[in-house]
């Protein structure tokens, strides 16, 4: 068995919505049905017996060694704790080579599992030892090390229950919520309305003392200290030689690193001061106020939940060791080393021994049964501490009081430290204090607390940072097809322009940001799709979406308003990744159809083309058919329904909707030159259906179709229009059969350019088949007197002369062309055929390298002027 072509799919695809790992397996003509390795399955079953819960009832038509390692990925993805339940495993036109599908939830450990998953079914072939544990704990150590924290991933989760998308711009917890100019982010617990002067206030505990007293929220008295001998200096002043105790911690610390509490002696102060100074340079010293330690949630102007914090601790047995005892705490499944648990590890370290000490116990001491033995003075959960929810019993004016200290400080969200003997009763009537505030607080111990119920903090979050009912998207079009989708993009991006919208486009020349071009070369694939959506400036979006980014990563968001599909036609790249036929290529196509909005999105379907037609039955939303015969059956039967259609009547472009129509002039479309150019029609209608899928007014769709002008700045290599010397010169990008013969039909409806003498430069693309390259100069050569061949950067890996010999082959029943050329040089090519045109002769160059093609007929054109 041989893995190959490894694809991570991020966004949805072909097979599903899910995120997934697709590869390539060949399989030997045994392994094709592993009833062929005798056994091999009761070996794999040994080796990973949960496999059969997954695996279904096989026959021979899928029982081959593909399947069992699509079984296997999944199995060893599941029991690891991810939550994954999609694969599947299709065979390929090619004997022995399926197509493997497998969902992940996050993609290194689906790559791992892959991995892990060929190595045990190898390991049942072979008939070796697979160490399943050491596997699960592989990809249960790596999802955690990738997966988001409980902090950023509560918040993520609510997100996505608004239908806010997301996108994770880091491996840590740097989050984007939304698209574009409604783009908001996170990082853990921290947005991006937490400004950095807060956060820095919050860090100086100091200062946010003095601010919370000025504020007249109680707080603890103390000062910075220099020295050791200033801490005790400042502990004297505080009482503690009066039976007052003290606490000594870092100015600008976190987590309780270096905290220490309750300190009634000199001894005590001076070795916490050195602990608290490897934390900081600025070292705090505080009177210690009795009670319990609390921690509220802060979010905008509501307290959200609220906790009370236990420091780490175990409960004698009059048996075993605290060292034994502590064991036995940190076996919980609950406990875990780092964030993804409820509860965290005991830590075992000198300072639990030091706090020990001071109930004059050690290691190896026995406690009495039910004596509680502290293991540190803080109760951070980080250090093993629990936490108890008490957010329902917070009296009012103590909610009141947290609050007012997070305001104070400038925190949208804060965690509010405060030690008081209950939360029943206002913070001043028991003599509690506000001991500290923290930025970007950990949500866990309010997410899964110890004891209580959990909070919807992530929720909280997201309300404070989105309206009701906003769901931070713009409009999104995504437009699919075989020919016309560039331009169709294009003249949808001038309409939403014209309803003062800054739009951002992708296509196959390049990004586009308000018609700055941002990014060159063909930019229609998922990750430009990203970019633009992460614009800040984009309020609008139009996004070409080639098959190629579909099958090769899925694609680059995860639904959008409008689908357009211009047309199939007999298709294009067919033969290549195993979309072989139209039928194929039909389904990638449709994968915007499927993933457009639920309920109110629409697809904006050519009725014309059958393939296109039968996507609506697809469509999750509402569906606008187009075509220039309104008596198509398609587009009766929509009719019919009462539901919308766009036309062409005569000279005018219609959308209808039951008995009410709108009419544009083709006159007032320049893109169509006054309805002579067929192709460019129903891109104009493509177009308009878009808008008006989007809820445009009508004067905007009509000022966005008027003001767009098919020239080659505003639309490169799409039937541009040139006059060289009294001659017609049509440049274009059209590189299938399709979209030659629409390129010979609009020629044919200019008579007043058809010209009296017709030329053409073509090549053609290697990667196309040999009857897609051929037939292309088979229709020219009913069309055209001379065609122009010619070699330059589009071989693709043919050999040298190929592609030009079958561009010849063409040509050999031609029934108007006598004159072949055999150029080496597309810009040569051009040349060639320019210096043989006349007065009134027409000549179409097909470009392959568009913007220097241009560039090049545009600088001959102004010599030819001078």
């Amino acid at each position: 068995m041989d893995v190959s072509r490894i694809r991570a799919l991020r966004g949805p695809n072909l097979w599903s919505r899910h995120t997934a790992i697709e590869a390539i397996v060949s399989c030997s003509e045994a392994e094709c049905d592993i009833a062929n390795i005798p056994g091999f399955e009761a070996r794999l079953r040994a080796r990973f017996p949960e496999i059969a819960l997954l695996q279904p009832v096989v026959d021979g038509d899928i029982n081959s060694m593909a399947h069992m390692l699509e079984f296997a990925t999944l199995g060893l993805q599941s029991q690891a704790g991810s939550p994954v339940t999609f694969s599947r495993t299709a065979q390929t036109i090619e004997a022995g080579v399926y197509q493997v599908v497998v969902e992940y939830s996050e993609e290194e450990v689906g790559r791992l599992a892959l991995e892990l998953a060929q190595a045990l079914c190898q390991a049942a072939v072979d008939d070796t030892p697979f160490d399943l544990a050491d596997a699960l704990h592989r990809l249960r150590e790596l999802d955690e090390d990738v997966r988001l924290g409980p902090s950023t991933g509560s918040i993520v989760y609510a997100a996505v229950a608004r239908g806010i998308p997301y996108r994770r711009l880091t491996q840590g917890s740097l989050v984007q919520f939304g698209w574009g100019s409604k783009q908001r982010r996170i990082q853990a617990a921290e947005t991006d309305m937490t400004s950095a002067v807060a956060e820095s206030i919050a860090q100086d505990k100091e200062l946010t003392k003095r601010l919370l007293q000025s504020a007249g929220v109680p707080v603890p008295t103390g000062r910075p200290v220099k020295d050791a001998d200033d801490a005790w200096t400042a502990a004297c002043e505080i009482g503690i030689e009066n039976g007052v105790a003290v606490v000594v911690k870092p100015q600008d610390g976190n987590q309780g690193k270096g905290v220490a509490v309750n300190l009634t002696s000199r001894e005590q102060v001076l070795a916490a001061y050195a602990v608290a100074f490897k934390i900081s340079d600025d070292v705090l010293v505080e009177r210690y106020i009795s009670g319990q330690d609390h921690r509220f949630l802060v979010v905008g102007d509501k307290l959200v939940a609220a906790a009370r914090r236990e420091p780490p601790m175990v409960l004698g047995d009059g048996v075993h060791t605290v060292r034994e005892l502590v064991e036995q705490v940190n076996a919980d499944p609950r406990r875990g080393t780092g964030h993804a648990t409820s509860l965290t590890k005991i830590r075992f370290d000198d300072i639990a021994l030091a706090r020990l000490a001071e109930d004059g116990l050690n290691a190896e001491s026995v406690p009495a049964k039910g004596q509680r033995v502290i293991l540190r003075n803080n109760a951070n959960l980080s250090t093993g501490g629990s936490a108890t929810d008490v957010t329902d019993d917070v009296h009012p004016d103590f909610a009141a009081r947290a609050i007012a200290a997070a305001q104070m400080v400038g925190l949208d969200i804060a965690g509010v430290d405060i030690v008081c003997k209950n939360v029943h009763r206002p913070l001043e009537e028991q003599g509690g204090g506000i001991v500290e505030l923290n930025a970007a607080p950990g949500l866990r111990m309010h997410l899964q607390p110890s004891y209580g119920k959990g909070r919807a903090v992530g929720e909280a979050i997201i309300a404070n940072m989105f309206a009701d009912g906003e769901d931070a998207r713009i409009p999104l079009v995504a437009v699919a097809g075989t020919n016309g989708k560039t331009t169709t993009v294009r003249l949808i991006a001038s309409i939403l322009g014209s309803r003062g919208l800054r739009v951002g486009m992708t296509s196959t020349d390049g990004v586009y940001i308000q018609g700055k071009r941002i990014d060159t070369g063909d930019c229609s694939g998922p990750k430009s799709a990203r970019n633009v959506l992460m614009h800040p400036d984009v309020d609008a979006a139009v996004l070409e979406t080639a098959r190629g980014g579909v099958l090769r990563e899925g694609l680059g968001f995860d639904r959008c308003d409008v689908a357009v599909v211009t047309n199939i036609g007999k298709g294009d790249h067919l033969g290549l990744s195993y979309i072989s036929t139209v039928e194929d290529l039909s389904v990638v196509k449709r994968v915007i159809v499927q993933n457009v909005k639920p309920d109110t999105g629409y697809a904006v379907l050519n009725a014309a083309d059958p393939m296109v037609a039968r996507m609506g039955d697809s469509c999750p939303g509402k569906v606008i058919y187009f075509a220039c015969d309104r008596n198509h059956p398609v587009m009766a039967m929509h009719r019919a329904q009462g539901k919308r259609i766009v036309f062409l009547d005569d000279k005018e472009i219609v959308a209808m909707e039951g008995s009410v129509e709108e009419r544009i002039a083709l006159k007032d479309v320049p893109v169509t030159v006054n309805g002579a150019i067929g192709f460019q029609i129903e891109n104009a209608m493509a177009a308009v259906g878009a808008g008006w899928a989007l809820g445009l007014d009508w004067n905007v769709i009509r000022s966005g179709l008027k003001s767009f002008v098919n020239d080659a700045t505003s639309v490169p290599g799409r039937f541009n229009l040139f006059d060289y010397r009294g001659a017609t010169l049509i440049a274009d990008y059209g590189h299938n059969p399709d979209a030659i013969r629409a390129l010979v039909q609009a020629i044919d409806a200019m008579p007043d350019k058809s010209g009296k003498r017709r030329s053409v430069v073509i090549s053609g693309a290697g990667d196309r088949r040999d009857q897609d390259i051929r037939e292309q100069t088979e229709i020219l050569g009913d069309a055209f007197d001379t065609v122009v061949l010619y070699q330059d950067q589009c071989q693709r890996g043919r050999a040298d002369g190929e592609v030009l010999a079958l561009l010849r082959d063409g040509l050999k029943d031609a029934r108007r062309t006598r004159d072949v050329k055999e150029i080496r040089g597309e810009f040569l090519a051009i040349d060639t055929a320019l210096g043989d045109l006349q007065t009134g002769d027409l000549c179409l160059i097909l470009v392959d390298q568009v913007d220097e093609a241009l560039a090049h007929i545009a600088k001959r054109v102004a010599e030819a002027s001078r």
